[in-house]
């Protein structure tokens, strides 16, 4: 898989295990994850500030006293508020955390939650991005100190993951700090994306400790961060010797006069993220409606289902969008079944994802049993219908999903995840508040559709469009419509493909860390 992998806890754990066993020491990886902290909190703070580190008994709690070490020898004043579980003692810690424990030799206290109240620098290396379990007892209430004396004022670090968030699933696991500030080493973990992780995170930095990026050959990871590096080769702009059919011809099936507004955005969307020409297959009473939208639009009348059906069947289509507004009669699904016999890529949206969950064995057969992609574009409600018997975390039930379907799904959201059936995942993360208005969803599906009339594949088409819409997004800005969102679509083509292979620690401001010593 290409672009930015995202390696979960066991793939990160396998990563330093591979590193381990190439002859560098996890004694070194953990004096690199420290340094990496310390260097982002000196960056801040200066000699003289107070810091309480919190450390658990794991390598995350070893990560937390080389820090301690190193900014206890760059003057600042540091106590180690150790976890200690019922009967242990530091004697307890063991390898590479007892040696980092060994050589802090500075102040360690048992961690009560008074230890912080009125902090103002807190380094929260309780646990670490491994966490599968949920939080309880003492360390629940460690966190809840944590999180009052962040309220009061301190400015919380969190080493690789905020403590309680679980890292494969960006889970809150009972109870989870809010970090100002979160450092993690080489990859990041899909719950610094997925929420409510990634709100938990605050300035996400990523720090590069001495593994080599050869071991990813071995782990394969399957998900990744949506961005160029998936779909830049698939950027929409028109050579220029093409005309309209070269560029592809996209269908979008509109409902009745009252409903007409959501296939009017889809296919706006359409035309501005590459198709050539979009038709618009609408009842009568709305044609008027739909043409004096955009004179740019080829509308065609379509006095039921199987006139739809007719038009579907152009054999210069590409692609078609239905769902938007089309309607929830039973009447409706003979023309999705004709689309789903038909040659074209589709984008099942909305009312077609409704259909669908009527029927989920017919539909499965019909996409799987098809040469060209199918791209379905759930919200929350929407899987739940349509695949009710598919649990776990978002990027799970995405993955499954998929499998189940034979299509490429998009699970909307704010952390949206597209997933295709062989497994590959990507996780978006450009969405902004401004998307949830109504009619966004449906911009969303025009995009998917326009650049699948491009000849852009479905996996690919999804992930491009995601992340166009949330550009897109942030364009419109706050107290956008959705009709404002799709114009916004210009501004995001007019800034071209943005550069791809471009590191995370790269793509942010004074965010890069290197780790030193």
């Amino acid at each position: 898989m290409n672009g930015e992998l995202l390696l979960t806890p066991a793939e990160m754990a396998r990563a330093d295990a591979m590193t381990i066993a190439s002859g560098v020491s996890g004694e070194r990886l953990m004096e690199s994850a420290g340094y990496a902290v310390a260097d982002v909190i000196c960056a801040r703070f200066s000699q003289g500030a107070r810091a309480t580190v919190l450390c658990g008994m794991g390598n995350n709690g070893g990560d937390g006293f080389v820090i301690a070490r190193v900014l206890k020898q760059r003057g600042f004043i540091v106590r180690v508020a150790l976890a200690l579980p019922e009967g242990m003692t530091t004697r307890d810690l063991k390898g590479d955390a007892a040696n980092a424990e060994r050589a802090w030799r500075g102040e360690t206290v048992a961690a009560t939650p008074a230890l912080f109240d009125g902090a103002m620098l807190i380094v929260d290396a309780l646990y670490g991005a491994g966490l599968s379990r949920d939080v309880s007892g003492r360390d629940a209430e460690l966190i809840a100190a944590v999180s009052a004396a962040r309220a009061g004022g301190a400015r919380v670090y969190a080493v690789d993951l905020p403590s309680g968030i679980d890292g494969r699933t960006g889970e809150v696991r009972g109870a989870a700090i809010m970090a100002d500030e979160t450092v993690t080493f080489f990859r990041r973990k899909p719950g610094h994306l997925l929420l409510p992780g990634r709100t938990h995170c605050g300035q996400l930095r990523l720090a590069q400790i001495g593994i080599g990026a050869t071991v990813l050959v071995e782990i394969a990871p399957r998900a990744a961060a949506n961005g160029p590096a998936l779909w830049a080769e698939y950027w929409p702009h028109a050579a220029v010797d093409s005309h309209k059919y070269s560029r592809g011809a996209t269908l979008v099936a509109s409902g009745p006069v009252m409903s007409c507004g959501a296939a009017r955005l889809a296919a706006e969307a359409a035309l501005r993220a590459g198709a050539g020409i979009v038709t618009v297959a609408t009842p009568p009473d709305a044609v008027a409606a739909v043409a004096a939208w955009r004179a740019a639009f080829v509308v065609k009348p379509a006095a039921d289902m199987a006139a739809l059906a007719d038009l579907l069947a152009e054999p210069r289509l590409r692609s078609a969008v239905l769902g938007p507004g089309l309607g929830l009669g039973e009447e409706v699904w003979p023309a999705i079944r004709a689309a789903l016999d038909g040659e074209m890529a589709l984008v099942l949206d909305a009312d077609a994802i409704t259909q669908a969950s009527r029927r989920p064995d017919e539909a499965f057969a019909a996409i799987k049993a098809r040469k060209a992609g199918v791209v379905l574009t759930p919200h929350e409600g929407e899987f739940k219908r349509l695949f009710p018997e598919v649990g776990g975390s978002k990027l799970d039930r995405a993955r499954a999903a998929a499998a189940q379907s034979g299509a490429v799904v998009l699970l909307k959201g704010p952390d949206t995840v597209i997933a295709h059936p062989d497994g590959r995942a990507t996780i978006n993360e450009n969405g902004t508040a401004a998307l949830a208005t109504a009619g966004s969803g449906d911009v969303l599906a025009g995009i998917i559709g326009g650049l699948l009339a491009a000849g852009c594949p479905a996996f690919e088409a999804a992930a491009l469009a995601a992340w166009m819409h949330g550009e897109a997004g942030r364009i419109a800005g706050p107290g956008s419509l959705a009709d404002e969102i799709a114009s916004a679509l210009r501004d995001v083509l007019a800034k071209g493909c943005p550069e791809a292979n471009v590191p995370f620690e790269d793509r942010q401001e004074d965010d890069t860390v290197v780790a030193t010593d």
